[in-house]
């Protein structure tokens, strides 16, 4: 609970630290990079603490615990031009302020909520397990590269925006990504073969990544400096629900109407989303150089 706690703090406080340490015509790269960086732990943590785990529970939690403590100080290094800011009285409103800031903002209101109905529809990962077992038969080694797939072509697909930033029309690509993402969860969901479905999973994961990359810098810069840790704060919120209520909802549809459909019809549904959603917010599908957002006021 402490642990929970801690991390609501923490991950809105990590937000505002990116806007504020770099130049903004530098931040999508920027983005690509915490984005590689991202995938790159999350594909080594599990590896690393699975050969810990093997000296002993005790080992692995205490080297967790010293990797937080270097992350703390590795913090207060960081180094920025503090802003001036006057105090606001503790108010509903004041509290609720994150909300009605993305609620009158469409851009920003567009980016986290195509993230929240798309992730709640495309949860194919959540039927991983299933997938190796019952339909691709690839057992738990199939299973481990499964789970590994996406992240490869995350971190591949970061690593070249770390590079070559989306330099315009950037809102279409972020759409034309979240289609990307909806077809290659149609195709995993319908394959029986596990290196077709290998490669659907890896441009799964690279889709996503743009997608987050365009989104992320989007946020950032468009909400002001006073608004960006309410705001991202909602967010955080809105991912994290997004990414459950996802699973959950893979279940419900895998037990009603089988795994394959349930992946099928999350892909048709996220496609849908990106069509309703260039047309609900086309404000957000006319973005195009994204270091040449400025905060909306």
């Amino acid at each position: 609970m402490l642990f929970g706690c801690a991390r609501c703090f923490e991950m809105p406080c990590q937000k505002t630290f990116l806007v504020n340490i770099v130049p903004t015509h530098y931040f999508p790269q920027a983005t690509a990079l915490s984005s590689s960086l991202f995938q790159t732990s999350s594909m080594l943590g599990p590896a690393v603490g699975g050969i810990l785990y093997g000296f002993g529970a005790d080992l692995t939690y205490i080297v967790c615990t010293i990797s937080f403590f270097l992350a703390a100080i590795a913090t207060f290094t960081i180094q920025f031009k503090p802003t001036q800011k006057t105090p606001m009285p503790l108010s509903i409103e004041n509290l609720l302020g994150g909300i009605h800031f993305i609620f009158s903002r469409p851009r920003i209101l567009g980016a986290i909520s195509l993230d929240l109905f798309a992730v709640l529809l495309g949860g194919a990962t959540a039927m991983l397990p299933i997938y190796a077992k019952d339909i691709l038969h690839c057992g738990p080694i199939g299973l481990g590269v499964l789970k590994g797939a996406s992240a490869v072509g995350a971190l591949l697909v970061a690593t070249y925006l770390t590079k070559h930033p989306i330099k315009h029309n950037a809102g279409k690509k972020m759409f034309v990504s979240v289609l990307i993402f909806g077809a290659a969860t149609i195709i995993f969901g319908l394959s029986t073969n596990i290196a077709l479905s290998v490669v659907c999973l890896a441009i799964l994961g690279g889709a996503d990544v743009i997608s987050v990359v365009v989104r992320s810098t989007l946020i950032q810069l468009l909400t002001p400096n006073e608004m960006l840790g309410r705001v991202s704060a909602v967010n955080m919120v809105f991912i994290g629900s997004s990414n459950q209520l996802g699973e959950f909802e893979s279940g419900m549809l895998a037990e009603a109407l089988g795994p394959i459909n349930s992946v099928v019809l999350g892909g048709i549904g996220t496609i849908i989303i990106a069509f309703l959603w260039m047309y609900l917010f086309p404000s957000l599908r006319k973005v195009d150089q994204l270091n040449h957002l400025k905060p909306d006021q």
